[in-house]
């Protein structure tokens, strides 16, 4: 596990390649087996793997969801709000969860947060997609996971670049790595 930690990295470019079937279903047990606030399983997946509805997708945001038209699939992460109020957590664990399983798997994603993001400046990216993929009103939308096959290779954050003083000890005040 620590070795997929330390070389996961966002890919925004894909080679358009297909996702077989087979891949798919493991993508798909991945979400399901998230884990979720006393298992209530708030959330619901949409999977859109037409060109045409990932080019639409693709704008969804004023900036930064542009690399969906380029997905072999997308992942839209919904959630019933009426059914949990941590829906936002468990629809984020869920989206994390999708996205381990996707890079074990040789695969590159991306995360593209729609929740409290605006599609233009007058319709929120929630609003967007939910008319784009006809998802009830009473369904949020927490995130987009573009998913491919990866046509960039980032190199892995360094450890030198972690944020160590972030990690404390006992309280607030208290360092847990000292010099």
């Amino acid at each position: 596990m620590i070795t997929l930690l330390r070389s996961r990295r966002s890919i925004r470019k894909f080679t358009g390649q297909k996702i077989s079937k087979d891949i798919q279903d493991l993508l798909i047990e991945a979400m399901l087996r998230s884990q979720s606030s006393r298992n209530i399983r708030p959330w619901e997946f949409i999977i859109v793997d037409d060109k045409k509805k990932l080019e639409h997708l693709s704008k969804a945001k004023q900036h930064g969801s542009g690399l969906i038209k380029g997905a072999a699939l997308a992942v839209v992460v919904i959630a019933d709000t009426n059914k949990s109020d941590v829906w936002v957590e468990d629809a984020s664990i869920a989206s994390i969860q999708l996205q381990l399983m996707a890079d074990s798997l040789g695969l590159g994603s991306c995360w593209v947060q729609i929740r409290n993001r605006m599609a233009t400046d007058e319709l929120s990216s929630d609003q967007f997609v939910k008319q784009a993929l006809e998802v009830p009103d009473n369904y949020s939308v927490e995130s987009v996971i573009s998913i491919g096959y990866p046509a960039e290779s980032p190199k892995p954050h360094s450890k030198e670049n972690l944020q160590y003083d972030k990690v404390k000890y006992g309280s607030f005040s208290k360092p847990f790595y000292q010099d």
